[in-house]
């Protein structure tokens, strides 16, 4: 399922008995409410995660962008989520800019 356009996608890279991964979760839980869809990836589940997160978790990205390691900022991360959204709603107006321009030139050439 594709998340709503406006909300940004926050992952938890985690795995079982990590008491920091719990704490980032926490933080993550409450900074993010109705503001991000947050996805939990437990990183032993995969072997290339495992390879590539294994001492360094939890680690969170947001949209793809790594935003923490280790600990999480509530702080840090509310402003991730701020620019997260300023991203997308960027691509949006290049998007309905790109959309208006397409149909001036149609209109311009069909006359």
């Amino acid at each position: 399922m594709t998340p709503p356009a406006h909300r940004p996608v926050v992952t938890v890279f985690t795995r079982r008995r990590c008491g920091l991964c719990r704490e980032a979760e926490a933080v993550v839980a409450a900074v993010a409410r109705r503001r991000a869809e947050v996805r939990l990836v437990d990183i032993d589940s995969d072997d290339a995660l495992a390879a590539r997160y294994t001492v360094r978790v939890p680690v969170v990205t947001v949209d793809g962008v790594e935003v923490a390691e280790h600990h999480v900022d509530a702080g840090t991360l509310r402003a991730a989520l701020r620019a997260a959204r300023r991203r997308r709603g960027s691509a949006r107006a290049d998007a309905a800019g790109q959309r208006f321009v397409s149909t001036l030139v149609k209109s311009v050439r069909g006359r």
